[in-house]
């Protein structure tokens, strides 16, 4: 199969692709729910920042990181398949085509809308049952360093996504599970072209080189990147997706593929891990009652913890509502200083309480009894007055009390995050979704599985317990909540977001971005940018990033006049700019039907009819 019509590296443009995708024959044939077309050529685009037109459709849409994705996604909407039933078929694509963000191999948060009910469905991973607060912790009792922590056996958590997707689609799938999978098994047993943004993800990875596995899959002889446009085939991932598409999820938790999977990890050859065989035979996905909180005239529902995504990204928006009204929120069309100012303060302030009080509810009590304690509008008042003219300073924001503790938590510094991917949906049927899927860190552990075919290629595992805090408590004693602690889920950020009219109930969006921490100040943006200043979808998408973690401001590389820096500074912010690559995906109702928009950061494009 050439998918490539000269050598090189190419690139289509944005245009092209559009054209190319809207003539790739999908049929609905009477003996078949769901017949699988190849697409005709590769439909990657750039992995720089690329213009994005915005897509128009009437009755469903898909948008995802990756067109070969999207596509698959499409085509089962298409079969008329139902929202869940596309972001099975894209997981599965995603983690062939963008392993260094997602799979099989790692955890997904999904929030699914039925037409009435809103239900959280949790895949995060947990902590293998032998664990204990010690795991990241040397032999004098000091934390690892992180990157020898994450390129380990120890950083790997028992995966959720399959048995969360598996899950959902009992209840809300349409068609066969097995041919979900029709799409990935396909491009992985003919092949597929490596994109510009994986290419470029190999070829800045230095430990990947290292797996036994990974190194020979995705490395020439001479250690290099394999080149963009190279054909790509992965046989033994083709040969497992073909075991779960034929005896679902237990085929990744039980028998020869979980047998594989653990020996990956107990055998690393530096730092081995302790996840069991029972571990992944007990793991159970979760189903939460999601957290919708009222703001301006909507209602805005997202995952409640072991995420941090929804309260946090809440408490922003809720103490900007507090601050007078800006005469203009913008200037020339971006943020204003004055603006972000405010929008920065916020984020320290909201980041102060997440890194105290959050962490998974089965291990730790929420202020009060009640997460909603830290959304309650009295509270969120009083934070907000901490927000003056002069920045708090890098470092000096405190966490508030928000509701009595019968445990003192200590503040878990602050640790690096990354990687991810975003899936949203609207089908025909009313249904819509919002899915963010990870394996943290870009290629996750650097540990690829097999499933014990011997064949090439695989599937890559999570590093996400490195999400907990390797210290597990602060100088006073005081235990962190988020510490490591057998069974228990991390501390995500992932903020999969739907949205509603609050009046009438009605849907309005679906959003949510990768990014690590800074997925909660992209997804606040948006929501901002989208339901208060009326942009719509691709334009709130490409609006500059301005992140802090509650020390230092980074500004997105270019995104900003040296003017907005000048002002932030004189503010008190400590300010750089940095290369801020989200990956936001957005879905919103219009009176003609539904508008996306894709980050023009990544190469994800959306996708209907």
């Amino acid at each position: 199969m050439h998918w490539f019509l000269s050598s090189g590296s190419p690139r289509w443009s944005l245009g092209t692709l559009i054209a190319v995708l809207l003539t790739v024959p999908t049929a609905l044939q009477a003996e078949q729910a769901f017949d699988y077309q190849m697409p005709a050529i590769d439909p990657e685009t750039a992995s720089s920042v690329e213009e994005k037109p915005g897509w128009s459709t009437e009755r469903f849409a898909v948008a995802a990181a990756n067109p070969l994705a999207t596509d698959a996604g499409y085509q089962v909407l298409k079969a008329g398949g139902t929202a869940i039933d596309a972001a099975v078929a894209v997981q599965m694509v995603l983690t062939l085509v963008e392993p260094q963000s997602s799979g099989i191999g790692g955890g997904a948060f999904l929030m699914h809308y039925d037409g009435e009910e809103v239900v959280a469905y949790g895949g995060r991973e947990t902590a293998p049952g032998s664990v204990d607060e010690t795991l990241f912790l040397d032999e004098e009792g000091e934390p690892l360093d992180f990157m020898t922590a994450v390129a380990s056996g120890l950083s790997v958590g028992v995966p959720g996504t399959l048995r969360m997707l598996e899950r959902a689609h009992d209840e809300h799938g349409q068609l066969p599970w097995a041919e979900l999978f029709t799409p990935a098994i396909r491009l992985a047993e003919e092949g597929f072209a490596v994109s510009p943004r994986l290419h470029a993800s190999l070829a800045e990875e230095e430990r990947l080189r290292d797996d036994p596995l990974a190194g020979v899959f995705y490395y020439t002889e001479d250690g290099e990147a394999l080149p963009v446009g190279h054909e790509l085939q992965n046989p033994a991932l083709g040969a497992i997706l073909r075991d779960i598409a034929e005896q679902g999820s237990s085929a990744l938790h039980t028998g020869a593929i979980a047998e594989d999977l653990v020996f990956r990890v107990q055998n690393h050859p530096e730092r081995p891990g302790a996840l069991t065989l029972e571990d992944l035979a007990s793991y159970a996905a979760q189903v939460r009652d999601p957290l919708c909180t009222e703001w301006r005239s909507y209602r805005v529902c997202g995952f409640p913890p072991p995420s941090s995504g929804h309260l946090t990204i809440m408490q922003m928006l809720g103490m900007l509502e507090q601050l007078p009204v800006l005469d203009s929120p913008l200037a020339n069309d971006l943020p204003s200083a004055e603006w972000l100012h405010r929008f920065l303060e916020a984020a320290r302030l909201a980041f102060a309480d997440r890194n105290k009080y959050i962490a998974d509810p089965e291990y730790v009590e929420a202020p009060g009894g009640d997460w909603a304690t830290m959304l309650a509008p009295g509270y969120l008042e009083l934070r907000a007055e901490r927000i003056g003219e002069e920045s708090l300073g890098s470092g000096s924001a405190e966490p508030g009390n928000p509701g009595a503790l019968d445990t003192a938590w200590g503040i878990q510094p602050t640790q690096p995050e990354a990687g991810t991917s975003h899936i949203s949906i609207i089908d025909e049927h009313g249904n819509a979704l919002a899915m963010t899927t990870t394996i943290e860190q870009g290629f996750g552990a650097r540990i690829m599985a097999d499933g014990g075919t011997g064949m090439p290629g695989g599937y890559l595992l999570n590093n996400e317990l490195t999400d907990f805090s390797f210290t597990p408590e602060d100088e006073a004693g005081n235990p962190i909540a988020n510490r490591v602690e057998a069974g228990k889920r991390p501390r995500s950020s992932m903020s999969p977001t739907l949205v509603f009219d609050r009046d009438s109930g009605d849907l309005v969006a679906s959003l949510g971005s990768p990014g690590g921490a800074a997925i909660i100040h992209y997804t606040a943006k948006t929501l901002v940018a989208m339901l208060d200043w009326g942009l719509d979808a691709q334009a709130a998408l490409e609006l500059p990033h301005a992140v802090t973690l509650g020390g230092p401001v980074f500004l997105e590389t270019g995104g900003f006049p040296a003017a907005t820096r000048e002002a932030l500074s004189a503010r008190g912010h400590e300010v750089s700019e940095r290369e801020l690559v989200s990956g936001l995906q957005a879905l919103q109702v219009t009176e003609e039907g539904l508008y996306g928009g894709a980050d023009p950061r990544r190469e994800g494009v959306v996708r209907g009819e």
